[in-house]
């Protein structure tokens, strides 16, 4: 059998051990000792949470489809854009104009999948695989010098024969997941046609329609439907309401790693005490709400949380591999979810300017990359900007982003790099360097470091100062 390849932190083998609960089925407990579980649960399992409701809203879907800016696909299959991902795109926050993007829920309970790499020669790829916990469980991508093929995904209980033709096995400890292609591309017209014929072999299928042969579709002929309304945020995909009702079935899919037995157990005691007293449920449901508006909210902004670095920027160290760390796992989730893990990419934010101040389209800032000393990537880097719903600021030029996909960028006599960020057009012989701004609303910078070199990754190099100019 091919090998299989576990989360760095299986579930653990002694979750029986922490059975039966406290407090002893039948316990009195007060609606304050609710309260206080469900406001922790709340914060542990919101990440958790969201996938299972993104599960749940795709579970109706029978065909590939477009939708206004997104793509859909039914629970274990994906499908891909064809082009940049559009501004008025509502489903994921900081999403890139980098890559062309593919999206597909797996539900593994229902049926391992089988994911197909075509060649991509010289071009940057990496395949996002997450878990519920939105930990990263399969090595998919140029930095993993991934071979063309198929590969698996199985859950965590699937102990079946492999069939013939299958390259690697990846085993995930949840059954409910998220599978994203990521598929660098120039922005140019000559690029967006090259790519074409790699995005058509880009497929997600169930085991049982897997026959050997590679499968293509043109992604760029999908039927459309009207999109569903939408606002400026993010899609809510977390409900306080629902919380108490769908957290036994998140927890069920996620059986607890390596010191969380006893924090499960005592969580599931007191949803059945819940369950057979609607005055300590409630207790619990003003609980969650309370924990998403005092906890997790905050998390939104970058600035909140992080390992800090100089000039005010920030990064996290173990994106996609969160394990135990739920405080990283809800913040990151809350305000960019789906990272990659920190060998594929790395990522640095910002909302404040060298000095401190917030970031606001009523100034004009300069971030100015030194000679040689753009991000060190073997992949690709980007400066994007995001407005305070963390999506694209719409604009004339329709970029959201400059970096190596430019390649029409200004470097100066000196060899350095100087991108404009400002609501109004600089001077002609900079205009290839600006990227615009919200006319005065703050907004938010986010670089984006893919398959980044050892100076990013061991933290000696950090982006310049967001300098305001005026």
């Amino acid at each position: 059998m091919p090998e299989l390849n576990p989360q760095p932190l299986p579930p653990s083998p002694r979750w029986a051990d922490a059975m039966p609960p406290g407090p002893v089925a039948g316990t009195k407990i007060t609606a304050a000792y609710a309260a206080q579980v469900a406001r922790d649960a709340y914060f542990l399992a919101w990440p958790m949470v969201n996938l299972y409701n993104r599960r749940l809203g795709f579970a109706p879907v029978t065909e590939i489809f477009r939708s206004g800016p997104l793509v859909n696909a039914p629970l274990n299959q994906l499908a891909m854009f064809s082009d940049y991902i559009e501004p008025s795109e509502r489903s994921v926050a900081c999403p890139n104009q980098d890559v062309v993007y593919g999206a597909g829920q797996i539900a593994l309970d229902l049926s391992p999948v089988v994911i197909q790499v075509p060649d991509f020669g010289d071009r940057f790829w990496v395949y996002q695989i997450v878990d519920a916990r939105t930990d990263g469980f399969a090595n998919i991508g140029a930095m993993y010098a991934t071979t063309p093929g198929f590969y698996m995904l199985v859950g965590p209980t699937w102990q079946e024969a492999v069939p013939a033709g299958i390259t690697r096995v990846f085993r995930s400890s949840t059954n409910t997941g998220f599978v994203g292609p990521r598929v660098f591309m120039d922005d140019t017209p000559e690029d967006r046609q090259a790519i074409q014929p790699l995005l058509r072999q880009i497929m997600m299928y169930p085991l049982a329609d897997y026959d050997g042969t590679m499968k293509s579709k043109d992604w760029t002929a999908l039927p459309t439907v009207p999109p569903p309304p939408s606002g400026e945020a993010e899609t809510k995909w977390v409900f306080p309401e629902k919380f108490v009702d769908q957290l036994p079935a998140v927890l069920a899919d996620a059986p607890p790693l390596p010191g969380e037995e006893a924090r499960y157990a005592q969580v599931l005691a007191v949803l059945d005490a819940a369950n057979a007293d609607p005055a300590l449920k409630d207790a619990m449901t003003q609980a969650a709400a309370e924990a998403d508006a005092q906890l997790v909210a905050p998390l939104f902004e970058f600035r909140n949380y992080g390992l800090q670095l100089p000039h005010h920027w920030s990064t996290v160290a173990n994106g996609a591999n969160f394990g135990v760390d739920y405080f990283t796992r809800t913040a990151v989730a809350k305000s960019n979810i789906y990272v990659n893990r920190p060998e594929q990419a790395q990522y640095f934010y910002q909302d404040l300017d060298a000095d401190g101040r917030r970031l606001n389209g009523a100034h004009r800032y300069a971030v100015t990359f030194a000679r040689n000393a753009t991000p060190p990537v073997h992949g690709f880097w980007s400066l994007t900007l995001y407005n305070e719903h963390h999506f694209f600021v719409s604009n004339d030029l329709n970029r959201y982003s400059l970096g190596t996909k430019n390649k029409d960028l200004v470097v100066g006599s000196d060899g350095s790099l100087t991108l404009a960020v400002q609501a109004d057009s600089p001077e002609n012989a900079n205009r290839p360097n600006w990227l615009p701004a919200p006319k005065d609303a703050d907004f938010s910078l986010y670089l984006r470091a893919y398959w980044p070199k050892a100076a990013i990754t061991d933290g000696s190099w950090t982006p310049p100062a967001v300098r305001r100019l005026a």
